[in-house]
């Protein structure tokens, strides 16, 4: 008889445990630290050009770099991608985007050690009127970072027959058509932009009147012409207090009497002691009697019809 001869199965070979990947130091900190890997690599990138700016400034200061060799190392670090590359700007409506970025870039080098931040600044606040102020600030590696805060329009300005939106504190935004003016108070003459909050005062004391003015003169850079809503212009004396006192009296008498809208051309307060005023095509003067309504006081109104009151 023959035997059958059974052979064991061959064992496979175990492979040999790997060893577990050695963890450095470091990977544990950053494991433990509360932030993320971008925010950790933009605090190292700050380090180090915060290093590398504070070794410039001690060189020069310590051993005398000469303005060549700090301006070499500064373009080195911008060669080594410390250089601007964008630039991202908030808060702009009405003010010229393409202007903000020409004055940005307007630099002798876009390394960012030589990118002066307060020039920048100076230049948009001096050629653009919409900008009241701008913060201008580095974000490493490659970008500046502008945001403006612009100014809001108060008033529309009309000087030498043409339109422009000015600030309250009289500087020119920027020219506008008569076909696209804004509901805003309207001044005219030469110099009337700088009297813009002078004239605002001036309607707050006779708020019954406020909605009623059309536009307002400025008149030999010393006092106003109102002009209403009904065509009718009222004439001023000089003086901020004494064009008040002059305002609230014909508020009082168009209160008692309504003078607006009742065929009048112009009225001239000037003189402090009466009203004059004017109808077209009268000949005569004609008084016309105010009662006193006891806080009223009683006013003769002289009607002229032949000649002007003058606008001086």
């Amino acid at each position: 008889m023959s035997r059958t001869i059974k052979r064991a199965p061959a064992r496979r070979p175990v492979p040999p445990r790997r060893k577990p990947p050695r963890v450095s130091l470091a990977d544990r900190l950053v494991a433990v630290l509360p932030i993320s890997e971008h925010m950790l690599h933009r605090i190292v990138t700050w380090s180090i050009f915060g290093l590398v700016m504070a070794g410039l400034a001690i060189a020069a200061s310590v051993i005398g770099i000469p303005g060549a060799v700090g301006t070499a190392i500064a373009e080195g670090i911008g060669r080594a991608g410390f250089r601007v590359e964008q630039i991202e700007v908030t808060g702009l409506s009405r003010a010229d985007r393409m202007a903000v970025y020409a004055d940005a870039l307007d630099q002798k080098s876009r390394a960012m050690p030589l990118i002066d931040l307060e020039a920048v600044r100076e230049k948009l606040l001096a050629r653009q009127g919409w900008i009241q102020d701008a913060h201008v600030s580095r974000r490493l590696p490659d970008t500046l970072l502008i945001h403006i805060v612009e100014r809001k329009p108060s008033a529309i300005w009309q000087n030498q027959g043409k339109l422009a939106l000015i600030a309250d504190n009289g500087v020119m935004l920027e020219r506008i058509s008569a076909d696209a003016m804004p509901d805003l108070p309207l001044l005219i003459g030469p110099g009337a932009n700088t009297q813009e909050a002078a004239y605002l005062r001036l309607l707050d004391v006779a708020p019954a009147l406020k909605p009623l003015v059309k536009a307002a003169t400025w008149v030999g850079n010393r006092r106003w012409n109102l002009t209403f809503e009904s065509g009718e212009t009222l004439a001023l004396p000089e003086g901020e207090q004494e064009a008040a006192a002059a305002l609230i009296k014909f508020a009082q008498l168009d209160g008692t009497r309504p003078l607006l809208g009742k065929g009048w051309i112009r009225f001239d307060m000037r003189d402090p002691d009466k009203l004059v005023a004017r109808k077209p095509g009268e000949i005569a003067d004609r008084a016309i009697s105010v009662p006193d309504s006891g806080h009223v006081p009683t006013t003769n109104i002289q009607a002229k019809s032949t000649g002007t009151t003058g606008q001086g």
